[in-house]
């Protein structure tokens, strides 16, 4: 009868055949696209040449999807054994970001590791995302009203966001306070409760405002005056502006944006990459680009609201919210809604930090796809 069993018990290789097959390869094919889109972007920014920031940027981009498929291939329990081992080692890398971290801009927020320049910062959202899912999916929709429930998670999320401020990198901060905040409104947060913590918020404004940097302050006020120094404060954002307007309903033409081209426009290989797709590809393709994120972030809220587990749908739902607050607070950074606070844009900007950690975050969610049928993942309080 062996024969027989080994008929009802596939060889590891055709399960992870049926794994591969699993995966959501539009998913896949659309953050290729997106990468691509980004080369073209860091070509133009280069001068027409590969060198400076398009060719390492698609390497990293080759070693992350060869990571993400990696991640999305595992099995969610061994995430979630893995998930507070990982939030431990961000938080040890924010704390030596503020010890040894290597200068720039007049915050610490890079360390070097092996050689070449890591931002800790950007590993802690998927770190907190993780252990977030992983928390959570301990507790019963129905025991979220304990208040004492919510101390433990309270604390994860406010270690990173004090250790990040204290760089200071206040962008990141709020971008994983909020990441924080949805994922325990999607766990079952009760809205006396979410109330009883939006309240304050208003009230310290002021206090916040006073304790910021000087070169914070002077984003502030810049994004609401910045008329007022034009060549010096106010430059980065007027030249954006100017690019972005310049563009028109098709653009300048592919390499022939005037602001990006003549290094009018400030970082533009970094945070003020879209201007430059904005200069040479127009309002057409700039509204493009945004509907190839928006895709891919309503992809991933789909992919959240299928997973039949609790850790599955709120890793998918953590994912997709930390990528849609990249590209929220970029793009309105760039269009003068927001204050400049040096985010960059996902996938598309030069860095390498942001793109390692991004597409690591994309298979945790493509893993919660591909066993999201997993009904019978265990919490953790009966793992014991």
């Amino acid at each position: 009868m062996n024969w027989q069993k080994r008929l009802w018990r596939p060889e590891p290789s055709f399960r992870l055949l049926g794994k591969l097959l699993q995966i959501n390869w539009l998913y896949v094919l659309l953050i290729c696209a997106l990468a691509g889109v980004g080369y073209l972007a860091l070509y133009s920014a280069g001068g027409g040449t590969a060198k400076p920031f398009a060719r390492p940027q698609i390497v990293r981009f080759g070693f992350g999807l060869v990571m993400m498929i990696v991640v999305a291939l595992t099995s969610p329990r061994v995430l979630r054994l893995l998930s507070i081992p990982i939030y431990l080692g961000a938080v040890t890398l924010l704390t030596l970001v503020l010890r040894m971290g290597h200068v720039g801009k007049g915050a610490e927020r890079w360390i070097n590791l092996a050689g070449l320049q890591f931002q800790p910062s950007e590993f802690a959202k998927i770190a907190l995302v993780l252990a977030l899912a992983s928390w959570f999916h301990r507790i019963d929709h129905k025991r979220m009203g304990n208040p004492l429930r919510l101390i433990p998670p309270a604390l994860l999320t406010l270690l990173p966001v004090g250790l990040v401020l204290k760089e200071p990198n206040l962008g990141t901060a709020v971008i994983i306070g909020l990441i924080g905040a949805t994922m325990f409104f999607a766990a079952g947060m009760r809205l006396w409760q979410i109330a009883l913590l939006v309240a304050p918020v208003p009230f310290l404004g002021k206090f916040i405002y006073a304790h910021l940097h000087d070169y914070q302050k002077a984003r502030i006020d810049t994004f609401l005056h910045p008329e007022h120094d034009p060549l010096g404060a106010g430059y980065n954002i007027i030249q954006s502006k100017i690019a972005l307007g310049s563009g028109g309903m098709w653009g300048e033409g592919y390499l022939r944006g005037t602001q990006g081209q003549l290094n009018f426009l400030p970082e533009k290989q970094t945070d003020f990459i879209f201007t430059m797709i904005g200069e040479e590809w127009g309002y057409a393709g700039a509204v493009s680009v945004i509907g190839l994120l928006a895709l891919l972030v309503v992809g991933g809220m789909l992919m959240s609201m299928r997973s039949r587990n609790q850790f599955g749908r709120l890793l998918a739902l953590g994912i997709s919210v930390d990528f849609f607050l990249y590209c929220a607070v970029n793009l309105s950074m760039v269009m003068g809604v927001i204050p400049v606070g040096g985010v960059p844009l996902p996938l598309i900007s030069y860095g390498g930090s942001a793109m390692l950690t991004m597409m690591f975050g994309f298979g945790l969610l493509l893993s919660s796809w591909v066993h999201r049928n997993d009904r019978d993942l265990p919490a953790a309080r009966d793992d014991h």
